[in-house]
């Protein structure tokens, strides 16, 4: 994958990835994210190929820096969904 590819595809996942999340009702947001927090792994997982097909093909330093800033945003919201997940079965417990 050349350099332009890779921005291309990173611009279609934020677009779709907003577009998915901008019609989820708030009300359902909460359970939404701890449901699907397996699924953002899947997140990582794509980040860290993506990050490392652009180190073996030689892309410049700001594709390796947006892979790596990919890894950590991904990341972030993995733990995030542990934590507001572990927060909701908190309150159910009496």
């Amino acid at each position: 994958m050349s350099e332009l590819s890779l921005v291309i595809l990173f611009a279609i996942a934020t677009f779709v990835g907003y577009k998915v999340i901008s019609q989820v009702p708030s009300l359902l947001h909460t359970p939404l994210m701890s449901g699907t927090n397996a699924l953002s792994g899947v997140t990582v997982l794509g980040a860290l190929s993506a990050t490392a097909a652009a180190k073996a093909q030689g892309v410049s330093a700001a594709g390796s820096v947006l892979g790596c800033v990919a890894i950590i945003m991904a990341m972030i919201n993995v733990v995030g969904g542990f934590l507001v997940t572990d927060r909701m079965l908190r309150m159910f417990k009496k």
